[in-house]
C-alpha cells in the first residue's frame, strides 16, 4: 500500500532538517492519479530555517520558524494487462510521462529562470532521492516539494474564468518573460527531450535514455497526439469545420491543419522557446492588485512557439472586450482587431524588451499567431468549444480566407517536408 501524503511529506521534510506541522489535501488529481496538498514546515535548526528562508525569501529566519510548502504526489492507480504501449493506453502514458516533465521543470529547470520569472522552487524531489533516509518507502512514486507561492500571489485565477485587465498584463508579461528567457537556456539536442507519449515509450522499451527533460513539443492538443480526434472530425460532416480543416489541400498531400500543425512543430528555429503548454485562468495566481502573475501546473511544459500559449490564453481567459471593440454580434469572419493587435504587441515588446530587434519580425510573429489559432481551432472543434468561441471561429474563417496566409503556410511547410525528406 502507498504511504500517505503526510508521511510521504515527513520523510521528505526530513532530507532538510524540517518536521512536518500539518498536511491538508487540496485537490485530488485527475481520474485518481494523486494529491496536490498544501503544508506547513516546521525548520529544527537554524542552518534549515536559513536555507528554507532563502528560498522562500525571507530574512533572519531561525529554528522554529515555519513555511507553508506544496506537496504534488503522484500514485497512480494500478493498471490491468502488461506488454507494450498500445494506443487505448496514450491517455495514461501521457498522464504519467507529464509528472516526470513537470518534475524535471521544477527540480532541473526553474534554478536556471532566475528570481524575476514567478515560479513555484523546489525544494525536494523523489528524482533525486538516492541516499536519502526512507526512500525504501518512496518506491515507484513521485513526489515534489516546493514553496507556496499564494502569501505572495494570493488570488486565485479560477476555473474557465476570465482575467481582469490587469491580469491579462501581467499574464502576458510573465509569460514573455518565460519564453524570452529560456531562448538561452535551450539545448540544441532535441533527442534530450520528450517524445510523444506513444513514441517514447517505445523508445524506452528499447533501451533508449530514460533521464528526462521536457517535452520535444510543449503542450498537449498538438496534432500528432490527437489523432484520434483529428479522425472524428474529419468524419463530422456536420462540422463545418470537417470541410475547412481536415480537406487536403492543393498538391500537398495535407490539409490545412496537418499543414498548420507541421508550422508550429518545434525544429530549431531561433524564435522557438520553452512553452507552459497550458496556459488558462485556473494554472495562475496574481497579487492582490493583479499586476504581478505567477503559473503553476507545468505537465505540459516543451519546445514551441510561444504564441501557441497566446493561442488558448485568448481564447479561454481574456475578456471579449479586450479582444473586440465592438459591442454588437460578432461577424461570421472577422479580421484582427485593435484590441487583439494591441495585447499582442505588448506581449512581443516585453519578448524583445523594447529594443527594436528585427530578430522576430511583427510580419512572421503574426502569421506565426494566425496558424497558432487555426491549429487550437482544430483541437476545440475535435474536443469540444469553450471560452471566446464565437471569436475564435470568426478570426479562424477571416484567416483560412487569406490567400496570402494560405500561401505562406503552403510554402513554408513544402520545404519543412523536402528537409525532412532530404
Amino acid at each position: 500500500m502507498a504511504p500517505s501524503p503526510d508521511r510521504v511529506a515527513s520523510i521528505m521534510l526530513s532530507w532538510h532538517a524540517l518536521e512536518l506541522v500539518s498536511c491538508t489535501t487540496l485537490q485530488t488529481l485527475w481520474a485518481g492519479y494523486g494529491k496536490i496538498c498544501a503544508i506547513t514546515a516546521r525548520a529544527t535548526t537554524d542552518k534549515a530555517a536559513a536555507e528554507l528562508g532563502n528560498l522562500c525569501g525571507f530574512e533572519e529566519e531561525s529554528a522554529g520558524s515555519t513555511y507553508a510548502l506544496i506537496l504534488k504526489y503522484i500514485s497512480p492507480p494500478r493498471k490491468s494487462g502488461g506488454g507494450e504501449a498500445e494506443d487505448e493506453d496514450e491517455g495514461h502514458l501521457r498522464k504519467m510521462l507529464s509528472y516526470e516533465v513537470e518534475q524535471y521543470f521544477y527540480s532541473d529547470v526553474v534554478p536556471l529562470l532566475g528570481d524575476d520569472i514567478a515560479v513555484a522552487k523546489c525544494l525536494a524531489s523523489t528524482r533525486d532521492m538516492d541516499g536519502e533516509e526512507g526512500v525504501e518507502e518512496l518506491e515507484g512514486l513521485m513526489a515534489t516539494v516546493m514553496v507556496d507561492l499564494r502569501p505572495k500571489f494570493p488570488v486565485a485565477g479560477g476555473k474557465r474564468s476570465v482575467l481582469s485587465k490587469v491580469q491579462v498584463r501581467g499574464a502576458l508579461e510573465w509569460l514573455a518573460g518565460f519564453h524570452g528567457r529560456s531562448w538561452s537556456l535551450l539545448s540544441s539536442d532535441l533527442d534530450e527531450y520528450v517524445l510523444p507519449p506513444l513514441e517514447e515509450a517505445k523508445k524506452r522499451s528499447a533501451g533508449g535514455d530514460v533521464e528526462g527533460g521536457l517535452w520535444l513539443n510543449g503542450g498537449y492538443t498538438y496534432l500528432a497526439t490527437r489523432r484520434k480526434e483529428y479522425d472524428s472530425l474529419v468524419e463530422d460532416t456536420d462540422s463545418e469545420w470537417s470541410d475547412a480543416l481536415c480537406s487536403v489541400s492543393g498538391d500537398s498531400g495535407l490539409s490545412i491543419a496537418e499543414m498548420a500543425a507541421l508550422l508550429l512543430t518545434p525544429c530549431g528555429r531561433s524564435v522557438e522557446s520553452y512553452i507552459h503548454g497550458d496556459v488558462k485562468s485556473e494554472n495562475l495566481f496574481t497579487t492582490e492588485n493583479g499586476d504581478e502573475v505567477a503559473f503553476f501546473d507545468f505537465q505540459y511544459v516543451g519546445l514551441g512557439l510561444g504564441v501557441c500559449d497566446l493561442a488558448k490564453l485568448f481564447t479561454c481567459s481574456v475578456p471579449l472586450y479586450m479582444l473586440v471593440e465592438d459591442d454588437e454580434p460578432l461577424p461570421e469572419n472577422l479580421a484582427m482587431g485593435d484590441g487583439e493587435k494591441q495585447l499582442l504587441l505588448y506581449y512581443r515588446r516585453s519578448l524583445l524588451q523594447d529594443d527594436g530587434s528585427e530578430a522576430y519580425t511583427w510580419e512572421t510573429f503574426k502569421q506565426h499567431w494566425e496558424t497558432a489559432l487555426v491549429d487550437w481551432c482544430r483541437f476545440q472543434a475535435s474536443w469540444g468549444f469553450w471560452g471566446n468561441t464565437e471569436w475564435l471561429e470568426a478570426r479562424v474563417r477571416s484567416i483560412l480566407s487569406d490567400q496570402e496566409w494560405r500561401s505562406w503556410l503552403h510554402d513554408e511547410t513544402s520545404s519543412r517536408t523536402e528537409e525532412h525528406k532530404a
